[in-house]
């Protein structure tokens, strides 16, 4: 509480039903709508950018085939020649946090990587995909990298576990890196943007006071969407890594 006004930074996270109850503990959030509405916007960028099929694209073309080169050559160069097989679902996931990070960018939306829970989903899938993959190529000799090549046996009692914590935390890595980043961004967004009403309410010297902290703002704006880019590439290449470990013998 400041000057009469409050700043309430994490009310903006916060979950309300938009198409009303659908029962006693299933509701539609704003959430699930925003991650629709990206699910739709991607698709939407594919099918139309893609559909001219012009020697020289335009630009919706030319952006879906950037992102799609760029991540058929990540995942191709962190697997190899395996990669082709998981590109699809690199893709989308690369693609999907990507559209998140940006649409939570505009007033009056919702970033859904921001919830603990949607970025835990996404990484428990990548962990599960990648252990799957793992049995599947290479059977009980994958059990065989908890313990580390050359130790002594007498050691193992003590390095298997912390190999077996190690790779059980993960999923924890991927989803905390991601939920954090975008939250604490659209918080210093909440912060300044209220430092900016709050100063500029001041008489006569309020509205040169408020310019500091717009100025911020703008600043953080530049920088978020470097971020929202740049998590959406750790999030794809930290699962071409995974998985690369999968397939390797």
């Amino acid at each position: 509480m400041a000057g009469g006004h409050s700043i309430d930074a994490l009310g903006q996270f916060e979950l309300h039903p938009v198409l009303g109850s659908l029962g006693a503990s299933l509701r539609f959030s704003q959430s699930s709508l925003v991650m629709v509405i990206a699910a739709a916007l991607i698709l939407a960028l594919l099918y139309v950018g893609m559909r001219p099929r012009a020697l020289v694209p335009g630009r919706l073309q030319a952006a879906a085939e950037i992102m799609y080169d760029f991540i058929y050559t990540m995942a191709t160069d962190q697997i190899g020649h395996e990669g082709r097989r998981f590109f699809p679902f690199i893709f989308t996931l690369f693609a999907f946090i990507l559209v998140g990070n940006y649409i939570g960018l505009v007033p009056g939306s919702f970033t859904f990587t921001s919830h603990i829970a949607v970025t835990a989903a996404l990484s428990i899938l990548v962990f599960v995909v990648g252990l799957l993959v793992a049995l599947r190529e290479q059977g009980f000799k994958f059990f065989g990298h908890f313990m580390p090549e050359g130790a002594p046996v007498a050691l193992a009692p003590l390095l298997v576990p912390i190999e077996i914590l190690s790779y059980l935390s993960r999923p924890i890595s991927l989803s905390v890196r991601l939920f954090a980043n975008m939250m604490a961004g659209h918080v210093m967004f909440e912060m300044f943007a209220a430092f900016t009403i709050m100063l500029g309410g001041i008489h006569y010297i309020g509205p040169v006071l408020g310019i500091a902290p717009l100025a911020i703002n703008v600043a953080l704006m530049a920088l978020e969407l470097l971020v929202g880019g740049l998590q959406a590439y750790v999030f794809a290449i930290l699962t071409c890594i995974y998985l690369r470990e999968a397939v390797a013998h």
